[in-house]
């Protein structure tokens, strides 16, 4: 299995997946949760609304099997094309944090409002560390994320898209104020040129200390 193998490659603590399951039917996974734990040793989180799965709308986030989750829950989006995003509250080293994996629509408009959504669905939690990261699907290097200004830093570690021949940064990762960018990348190698029409990106972050106020709607601009 392709995906599972640059995931190996990768050796990230944690991941988000977009275009997981499959488009038609009953919308079922396409990575094998046995496959994943074998090769990477990060599985599936469940999400915690009474349905079966780990997936909405193709995303996924992978975590190590002793991770303590205290939320796992779909974001439902407006959409022209079917999108989502979900979010999972988890303790990393005894440090909470949120991350929530997304794939984005096709045009600005849309996209604004879904980021919107998402906003939205965190106001109401407890502060925490929050990492924003999928398919934002934005050609732009400097317009389109206005919805989150003075809430995310957001991070283009590069060119991703297509993995054929990388033109553009369409894959990001946003972060709230507190966390800290040590380094972020593009993993190219053969096989992650072959196992997805994008390449894969990374980072490397540093929480604050447990305790520490990290959401603030006066943080950094984008």
């Amino acid at each position: 299995m392709r995906v599972a193998e640059v995931i190996a490659e990768l050796d990230a603590d944690i991941v988000a997946l977009q275009e997981a399951d499959r488009r038609f039917g009953d919308r079922a996974a396409t990575l094998s949760d046995a496959d994943l734990r074998e090769r990477t040793g990060l599985v599936p989180v469940a999400l915690a609304d009474g349905e079966a799965g780990s997936s909405w709308h193709g995303n996924t986030i992978l975590l190590p099997p002793d991770a303590t989750i205290h939320a796992a829950e779909r974001i439902n989006l407006p959409f022209l094309e079917p999108r989502g995003a979900i979010l999972v509250e988890f303790e990393n080293d005894a440090a909470p944090v949120r991350l929530i994996a997304t794939h984005l629509g096709l045009t600005r408009g849309m996209r604004q409002a879904q980021l919107q959504a998402i906003i939205e669905a965190t106001a109401a939690r407890d502060s925490m560390p929050t990492i924003l990261a999928g398919d934002f699907n934005e050609w732009s290097t400097s317009s389109g994320f206005e919805a989150l200004q003075g809430r995310f830093q957001i991070v283009s570690p590069g060119r991703s898209f297509h993995s054929a021949r990388p033109l553009a940064a369409l894959d990001r990762i946003g972060l709230t104020p507190g966390i800290t960018l040590r380094d972020a990348g593009v993993h190219e190698t053969p096989l992650s040129r072959m196992a997805s029409d994008h390449l894969p990106v990374w980072a490397e972050l540093g929480l604050p200390p447990p305790g520490d106020a990290v959401w603030s709607k006066g943080g950094p601009d984008v």
